[in-house]
């Protein structure tokens, strides 16, 4: 029998970690291991060759340093591009069965406040948010919501003006530029997962500074759409999205489909086995959407959360406490 997730609409729309439905019953059995790619499919990995050890907010040394044969394009508007001149095409990957929503850190979900943080985003934007969803059998489980960047995205198919579009890569981005603020990509997107500014957003002054481009939408601007970009132009600079970075239990994968890799900035897995072996799935794949993000089914239990421990710390804009105005403004 096809196995289907369907996620209310409902659980999409919330901004304090709200629950939806699902129908999906996750596979009993150990967790499979991530399989670990060659030395040479490491090399490979977004075109880029060995170099020394690295923090982690860098990508891991197999990815910092370009190589000749796929030279990673850094001139924003070009597409990367990997050995043989193919065009890179981005993915995510979250295994479910390490995020705890940060329950274990005592703190709010550490991606979702480092994407506030990285992009300036306006309270209360959670350009990827963690919904707790409701299991059949009982407890709950963390499912963080970034963009699902779809290859058949609603929002670029009704927008009036072209100022949503999808790029080479296979992320789906928005020119504030080009935006009018009509909102129709809102009303078609069924994940919920973009937010207009109904004001002028308060930002703080380094945000001002910022070369506006819509691979990095800072600073906001008042009567448009923003959501998550996938952070392309930081994998160009040879770092991982905010996201990944923060990201306590190193639960989200950033990679390539070309290439089949992905990293969550400690360990390199074959993208395709390590999406197979674990019986991976897409939300509301129903929709013919063809998302690029992809969930591992589980509820933390990696890093012993067990299914009864409801409830996460609300989500913080640790950046609002400098910027007159912005404690009191509202979207």
């Amino acid at each position: 029998m096809k196995r289907e997730l369907k996620v209310e609409k409902k659980m999409m729309g919330k901004n304090d970690g709200g629950s939806g439905a699902s129908d999906r019953d996750d596979r009993p059995g150990e967790p499979t291991q991530p399989p670990k790619v060659s030395r040479r499919g490491v090399l490979r990995l977004f075109g880029m060759a060995a170099a020394g050890a690295a923090p982690l907010i860098l990508l891991p040394p197999v990815l910092q340093k370009a190589s000749d044969a796929g030279r990673v394009v850094e001139s924003q508007g070009e597409p990367a591009k990997g050995p043989g001149g193919r065009i890179r095409q981005w993915t995510m990957i979250i295994d479910l069965r390490s995020c705890d929503g940060c329950q274990s850190q005592g703190t709010p979900p550490q991606c979702t406040t480092a994407c506030v943080e990285g992009h300036f985003a306006p309270e209360p934007m959670e350009w990827i948010q963690i919904f707790e969803h409701e299991l059949p059998g009982g407890g709950t489980q963390f499912i963080p919501t970034p963009c699902q960047q779809c290859q058949n995205p609603p929002c670029v198919n009704v927008c009036p003006v072209a100022a949503t579009f999808s790029t080479p890569e296979g992320t789906v981005l928005i020119d504030q530029d080009r935006c009018i603020g009509c909102r129709i990509c809102m009303a078609a997107c069924p994940y919920d997962r973009r937010f207009f500014n109904w004001g002028d957003p308060p930002v703080p002054p380094e945000a001002l500074l910022a070369d506006y481009s819509p691979e990095h939408q800072v600073p906001a601007k008042k009567g448009t759409v923003m959501k998550c970009d996938f952070c392309p132009d930081m994998v160009r600079a040879g770092t991982l999205p905010f996201c990944i970075q923060a990201c306590p239990n190193d639960a989200i994968y950033y990679g390539d489909l070309e290439d089949d890799v992905a990293t969550n900035g400690k360990e390199i897995v074959a993208a395709s086995r390590f999406l197979s072996e674990n019986q991976a799935y897409r939300l509301k794949e129903d929709k013919g959407t063809k998302p690029r993000v992809y969930y591992i089914p589980g509820h933390g239990e990696a890093v012993g959360r067990d299914t009864a421990d409801e409830g996460r710390l609300p989500t913080e804009w640790p950046w609002v406490e400098r910027v007159k105005g912005a404690k009191t403004w509202r979207r």
